[in-house]
């Protein structure tokens, strides 16, 4: 690192005048070429920068990180001053400091990088996004092999070993695919995190977190939980266009495009006009300026939406039924063919775990993340529903029922108040007659452990 970035450190009392006398004669020699202004920044001075200053380009902030520079030389040892910095320093990846880096790119500790891995790290620093070791490796191996250059130069190796360094490939444990889109979950593990060791030192202490997340399951689970969620939906009816747009003529495109795309649209939907409309088809127009038709099967569920839900209007017979000229409506290409679709109102959640390990493997909570971050698979309270049952056949058991004991699975009638009797029904609509409570249990059987629950009071 003193050999790629400050190779005076040791020498100079925070700032370095030859390197600023340098970069001021480079600068001025590519003045209107268009080239990024170098600049000779100390390690003192990014310790100065990193931890009292902001990024704000100005000769206000150089100023006060050389005065601040000055002080630090003065109240610290070299040795102290390049802890600060080699524990401090962003390199990339979200990795701070060069143990977070060895581990990140390496899944090395410090003690055991070679000389072309420190190398590495030592060439982030300048700009990590452009020596990304798979996207950009061919500029990250020049820039390695550049900062051996300076190390052998500077007597920190032999020829030899600059030799074996250079011609060493660059092999990083990091993937080119390496991100899983989990929101849900990944926020869930920034709050836990954030409980357990402070803000501090969740976004500066250059932790290395793993997870059981599973990305396939994810990437089920949050299709999953939309398939539903859109399906009941669905099942209580259209509520109707997103917007209208008013005077269609020439010009839609350009009043499409000022229409903002709701919150909640999801990918791969699209907002589009309905430009035209006929009984078996209507034509959609995007903000691209191209369109293509909605056929009627496309529309067939979107019965209009009665008493918020709760009843439906009749049967789609033709697509004018459901949409006018100038409408603004959400649709998705579904193998080729256009789906009329709209937001859910109700929301939802889904967890996956391994209940041999409680590894949690997906988690998504709610409809689409980003809008808010409410998490109903982990913040939202719910009724016990069925989570009851296995307190009913405990105290069963207490009273000297048995696994096997079997219980009458049939049409149950109880008289809650006068007048007032409750009928309770299995979720499949059908009984099993006399059931063991094992499988009562397993089976979740609504019939069974009411009739235990009026049994054993």
């Amino acid at each position: 690192f003193i050999a790629a970035e400050d190779q005076n450190f040791y020498e100079h009392g925070g700032v370095d005048f030859m390197a600023v006398a340098r970069a001021m004669v480079t600068n001025l020699k590519n003045r209107g070429s268009g080239k990024r202004l170098i600049g000779a920044s100390t390690i003192t001075q990014q310790v100065a920068k990193n931890f009292l200053l902001t990024n704000e380009v100005s000769y206000e902030r150089k100023v006060k990180e050389a005065v601040l520079s000055f002080r630090i030389d003065k109240a610290m040892t070299k040795d102290q001053i390049l802890e600060l910095y080699l524990n401090e320093i962003f390199l990339g990846q979200r990795a701070y400091g060069v143990a977070a880096a060895a581990l990140t790119y390496f899944n090395k500790p410090l003690d055991d990088l070679t000389v072309a891995e420190a190398a590495y790290l030592a060439a982030l620093p300048k700009a990590p996004n452009n020596y990304h070791p798979v996207k950009q490796h061919d500029a990250a191996l020049e820039r390695r092999n550049w900062v051996i250059g300076r190390m052998l130069e500077d007597g920190y190796i032999v020829s030899a070993q600059a030799e074996l360094a250079k011609s060493s490939p660059l092999v990083s444990t990091i993937v080119e695919t390496d991100s899983v889109y989990a929101p849900y979950f990944a926020e869930e593990v920034r709050r836990e995190i954030e409980k357990k060791y402070g803000p501090d030192s969740l976004y500066k202490g250059g932790l290395a977190v793993r997870t059981s997340v599973d990305p396939m399951l994810q990437k089920i689970a949050q299709k999953t939980l939309r398939d539903g969620l859109m399906e009941y939906d669905r099942r209580h009816g259209w509520r109707g266009a997103v917007t209208q747009i008013k005077d269609m003529g020439d010009d839609w495109k350009e009043k499409l495009s000022a229409v903002k795309d709701p919150d909640d649209m999801i990918d791969p939907w699209k907002l589009g006009v309905v430009v035209r409309a006929t009984d078996d088809r209507a034509a959609i127009g995007f903000k691209d300026g191209t369109q293509k038709n909605i056929l009627l099967d496309g529309v067939s569920w979107a019965r209009k939406s009665l008493q918020d839900g709760y009843a439906l209007g009749a049967e789609v017979a033709s697509v004018r039924q459901v949409l006018d000229k100038g409408d603004v409506v959400m649709v998705e290409d579904v193998a080729d063919k256009l789906i009329l679709r709209q937001i859910p109102k109700i929301q939802g959640a889904l967890v996956a775990l391994d209940p041999h390990t409680g590894r949690v493997l997906a988690i998504q909570g709610g409809w689409k993340a980003g809008v808010s971050s409410f998490n109903r698979a982990t913040q939202a309270k719910r009724q016990p529903g069925s989570a009851f049952k296995p307190f009913v056949y405990l105290a069963a058991l207490d009273k000297g029922f048995t696994p096997a004991t079997r219980v009458l699975d049939a049409p149950f009638t109880i008289e809650q108040a006068p007048g007032q009797y409750w009928s309770p029904e299995n979720y499949s609509g059908e009984f099993y007659g006399p059931t063991p409570i094992r499988v009562g249990v397993e089976k979740s059987r609504n019939l069974m452990t009411v009739r235990l629950a009026d049994h054993i009071g």
